[in-house]
């Protein structure tokens, strides 16, 4: 096992007021039911941002909170490292809104796009800068306004996604606390599963992509599945090996919240039962890469991580991506 060289010293989360419920979806027009969402996917309500809820001001709002519980002011920040698949703008990276938000003045800013496993893919490179003494103190955030880019006319994707955020305060490793094991892949041929075909450089938004909705995300829910639970036990695999850990030293599970069948899945094959599993997928649905550390700032919240706690974390995404990270507490 290496020794760590960075841990995660605060969590803090943001989480819209508004809750759409399974119910909500009749009154759209939409023809689904509650107990079909909850047969498939678990997921009973998910959290909607209204009008001036942001991917930055979600962002904003749960790096305040893990900064003030780090004891960090703005200028102590070196850097800034937003997963999102929902960037407010294309240009600037919305990362360097948060900062400014912030006022971090002091702190590098820039975006990570790697669907659900961009926050994972976030502390393995906030590790990275650390080690190499380019930082001392690093925000790692996930926000994600998942609500903006779903058909809400399509029932195999609307009912899955709710918006949140969650953030992290990384620091140098001492007494022995921090992350021991990372693990990231990608198989970038299977991307036309889970995507969003056009509104890019290479097909801009045009009235015709508007009017076919290609601009929304589509995917291929069988698959996805399938490859989910398949790349997530790998990753769980990977991570156990590299920090020479079995399923049997995991005092908690955070895997990504997408569905409680994948869930379940990756528990098992990780050996680890579901009462040292944290599941919210019940109450947030699939809030994509926010989806770990909201649930991680939670599991401290309710007292699910103590002192000297050695936590699991997986995720899969479009791309194809997934990732894991083992991290002492």
């Amino acid at each position: 096992m290496k020794r760590p060289l960075a841990q995660v010293v605060s969590t803090g989360r943001a989480i819209p007021a508004h809750v759409m419920t399974n119910h909500d979806f009749a009154a759209i027009g939409l023809e689904t039911s509650h107990d079909w969402i909850v047969e498939r996917t678990g997921i009973v309500e998910r959290h909607i941002a209204r009008d001036g809820e942001t991917t930055c001001s979600l962002g904003s709002e749960a790096s305040r909170i893990a900064m003030q519980r780090a004891g960090v002011h703005a200028g102590d920040v070196d850097a800034i490292l937003l997963s999102t698949a929902t960037p407010d703008r294309l240009l600037p990276a919305t990362a360097v809104d948060i900062q400014a938000e912030l006022g971090a003045t002091r702190a590098a800013a820039f975006d990570l796009s790697a669907a659900c496993s961009g926050w994972l893919y976030g502390l393995t490179v906030a590790e990275g800068m650390i080690a190499s003494g380019s930082a001392e103190t690093i925000l790692v955030i996930a926000s994600e306004k998942m609500s903006s880019i779903v058909d809400w006319t399509d029932r195999a994707t609307c009912v899955l996604f709710g918006d949140g955020a969650g953030a992290t305060v990384l620091k140098r490793s001492r007494h022995h606390k921090g992350i021991l094991s990372s693990f990231m892949r990608s198989d970038g041929t299977l991307a036309e599963l889970l995507y969003r075909p056009h509104g890019g450089a290479t097909v801009p938004i045009t009235e015709a992509v508007l009017m076919d909705r290609s601009h929304f995300v589509k995917m291929a829910g069988r698959e996805v599945f399938k490859h989910a639970v398949r790349s997530m036990a790998e990753a769980c695999d990977r991570a156990l090996d590299a920090a020479r850990l079995t399923g049997k030293d995991i005092d908690l599970l955070i895997p990504h919240q997408a569905n409680v069948r994948i869930i379940e899945a990756t528990a098992k094959h990780a050996g680890i039962s579901m009462d040292k599993v944290y599941v919210n997928v019940d109450r947030y649905g699939n809030t994509s890469s926010a989806s770990i550390p909201i649930s991680l700032d939670e599991a401290f919240e309710t007292g699910r991580i103590g002192e000297g706690a050695t936590v699991l974390m997986v995720a899969f995404g479009a791309g194809f991506t997934w990732a894991s990270t083992i991290v002492r507490f």
